[in-house]
């Protein structure tokens, strides 16, 4: 049985990470930052510097900004927002675009004079937009997470300002994968139905796109292609299409887990098309739902928003045990597959926003079936099989410890591969 404070918990965890958010996260939040900057600074802004992480970079680099008529990169987040952002829309800052607006983005990113630079001293996550016009400055800085708005000033007087460890988040304490099957079990299905409608609508809406329309490296498509038809190419097919439009400029939101579109995406479309391939209700679909959802934010906030460990990792292993829960699983079988799961995959490295993270989607939700169908014939890792531990919470940890401090360095050299040249 879920304590009560932890229901509450859990519901408003759901609805704290699962929020719309219109093109990647990344960008998005230097989108935000700029629209933010421009609304502080009420002139007309003739100049700009724009301060951004490592891991900020690694994700805004190569991935489409969408409605900016397809251009990329971190100025081109930038002048979006500057151009055309809305604050008050946070991640959905540039969902509503003229065309007029797209030309004038075209110019600014050729003409507007915008410098960017990455100091020693910024935290994984952190960005900071100086705007400037003839009479006056703006500075906005975001840290940690993509709409934690840390530091607002004008003219150098502080406007706004606090603490970057205040706590942000709902206490995540009680997350275990125990309490996440009671509360699947018990969830009254009004307290979460709109936020996980409106995840179903958004993520297998921009999965149809990705299927049906030329997008990147068109992961989505090859599999469903290449492969004979079963639920599990399916569910992987539609999963990648995801990707597939969204880090290449589809102009359709995603509901996002942990500040990820990409992770999003790939803890709710595999479980959605199980769902409706096995004709399970609309109710049991929002229970399998909670639980891939919220074991994905488990894993995930023990390795932070940004890291050289690849989310979707964590996202697939989520879809496997929501997955299994749909197949009337539970603890043992819920537990297993994800220990499997993650004894599989969790080498993968995130090496930025791009085409080819619909790829690692497809490996990912692969991986979280594989653990699945381990544990249904009998089979599985035990502790002391590389990283895996007794009880699944300790192997949580240990996943958590290898992203979190076993891989800065690793990160760090991602990073420096990346900006030496193409």
């Amino acid at each position: 049985m879920i304590a009560k404070e932890n229901y509450a918990r859990f519901v408003q965890i759901l609805r704290e990470e699962l929020v719309p958010a219109m093109g990647c996260t990344e960008p998005i939040s230097i989108a935000y930052a700029a629209a933010k900057a421009r609304e502080i600074l009420e002139d007309t802004p003739i100049s700009a510097k724009v301060e951004v992480s490592g891991n900020i970079v690694k994700n805004a680099k190569s991935v489409t900004v969408p409605h900016t008529g397809g251009m990329r990169g971190i100025k081109s987040a930038f002048i979006a927002g500057l151009v055309a952002g809305n604050a008050s829309a946070e991640l959905e800052v540039i969902a509503k675009v003229t065309q007029e607006q797209i030309d004038a983005m075209r110019a600014a990113v050729e003409t507007f004079d915008v410098e960017v630079v990455t100091p020693e001293n910024a935290r994984i996550f952190d960005i900071g937009i100086t705007l400037r016009s003839k009479n006056h400055e703006a500075y906005v800085r975001i840290a940690d997470n993509h709409t934690n708005i840390v530091s607002v000033k004008k003219d150098g007087k502080t406007l706004f300002e606090k603490t970057i460890e205040e706590k942000q988040k709902t206490d995540r304490s009680g997350l275990t994968v125990e309490n996440i099957i009671a509360f699947a079990d018990e969830v009254d299905i009004a307290d979460v139905e709109e936020t996980l409608s409106r995840q179903i609508e958004y993520n297998m809406a921009i999965a149809e796109e990705g299927l049906k329309n030329k997008y990147g490296a068109n992961v989505g498509k090859v599999l469903l292609r290449s492969y004979q038809p079963d639920i599990k190419i399916t569910a992987k097919a539609y999963a990648a299409a995801g990707s597939d439009a969204r880090m290449n400029g589809c102009e359709l939101p995603v509901v996002i887990n942990s500040g990820s579109g990409n992770q999003g995406i790939t803890a709710s479309v595999p479980v959605i098309v199980y769902a409706r391939g096995m004709h399970s209700s609309k109710e049991k679909l929002y229970r399998a739902l909670c639980v891939s959802n919220l074991i994905t934010i488990h894993l995930k906030d023990g390795i932070g928003a940004l890291s050289a460990y690849c989310g979707v990792v964590s996202a697939g292993a989520g879809a496997g045990c929501g997955i299994a829960y749909l197949l009337g699983g539970r603890a043992a079988e819920i537990n297993h597959t994800l220990v499997n799961a993650l004894a599989i995959d969790s080498g993968i490295i995130c090496d930025g926003a791009k085409a080819s993270c619909a790829a690692k989607i497809a490996t990912a939700v692969e991986s979280g079936l594989l653990g699945l169908n381990m544990y249904y014939n009998g089979n599985e890792f035990y502790a002391g099989d590389g990283i895996v531990k007794s009880g699944v919470e300790n192997t949580i940890k240990s996943v958590s410890r290898l992203a979190y401090k076993g891989m800065r360095e690793t990160d760090k050299e991602i990073i420096r591969i990346m900006l030496d040249g193409e």
